[in-house]
């Protein structure tokens, strides 16, 4: 079933994947969220398109989107972050990503990051490892303060994380970016090409790292909240810290002395 369930996650991702690529070049309306995040059309187009199908072959499961939510009395959530890297997109540089998991009582278990700009879909099963186009994938072996560590650091709006005063702590331990989606950055973990990615997102957060969790974890890597401690994820989550597991406690101390609250 669990393969049935990753098929139909691709299936979504490719269309959304089609769906981004299509209005990519055109002038783009924005509207803004609460938090001052950017949404799009294409944000709300694939929210609801994923709906749509869910309804249609898994009638019993739930949908949490980042833009819309279909809500059942299920243990089975679909997690979705339509257009991650909204920021990018309206300002039409490439680095924007589709994120799907399956959730099952607040576990991950299924999970897809497609990446349509280069046709890349990373996926993973719960304990079967985790893939880029159907290639095995892993995280690196790199210690912090080894040469080509790099961290990415997500810049909110928000009050949790004094960031600038992280990042200057950790630029000379780490090579330093904050490319804008961080799903995406999840997968340069994954893949090996990055080794750190600090997330304060909470609302909504969950859709943003679901899937990458879980592709994460079964690339090698380790995820916990920014406190160390695992979490759910068909809810609010408190923030993330994304590792190749090897330095993770070490991020964690330097990460706490900075939590404002």
């Amino acid at each position: 079933m669990l393969n049935e369930y990753l098929e139909f996650a691709k299936e979504i991702a490719l269309c959304a994947g089609k769906i981004m690529l299509e209005y990519y070049n055109d002038s783009i309306d924005l509207n803004y969220k609460d938090d001052k995040s950017v949404v799009t059309l294409v944000d709300k187009k694939i929210n609801s398109y994923l709906i749509e199908k869910v309804k249609e072959k898994y009638k019993d499961h739930s949908v949490n989107g980042e833009e819309e939510s279909y809500k059942k009395d299920s243990e089975y959530v679909w997690v979705c972050d339509p257009l991650d890297g909204t920021g990018m997109y309206v300002n039409h540089i490439p680095v924007f990503v589709f994120s799907l998991a399956l959730v099952h009582n607040g576990e991950p278990i299924v999970g897809v990051v497609y990446n349509a700009n280069e046709d890349k879909m990373y996926s993973a099963i719960k304990g079967e490892g985790a893939y880029c186009n159907n290639v095995r994938i892993h995280v690196n072996d790199k210690s912090l303060g080894d040469l080509g560590y790099r961290t990415n650091i997500e810049i909110f709006n928000n009050d949790i994380i004094d960031e600038v005063s992280l990042l200057k702590e950790l630029k000379s331990s780490s090579t330093i970016s904050s490319i804008g989606s961080v799903a995406r950055s999840c997968m340069a973990i994954a893949t090996g090409n990055f080794s750190c990615d600090i997330f304060p997102g909470t609302s909504h957060g969950n859709c943003d790292l679901a899937a990458s969790y879980l592709i994460v974890t079964e690339a090698g890597g380790k995820v916990t909240n920014i406190y160390g401690e695992q979490q759910r994820y068909d809810s609010d989550i408190k923030g993330a810290i994304i590792t190749n597991g090897i330095s993770h406690s070490k991020i964690l101390q330097k990460v706490k002395k900075y939590i404002k609250h």
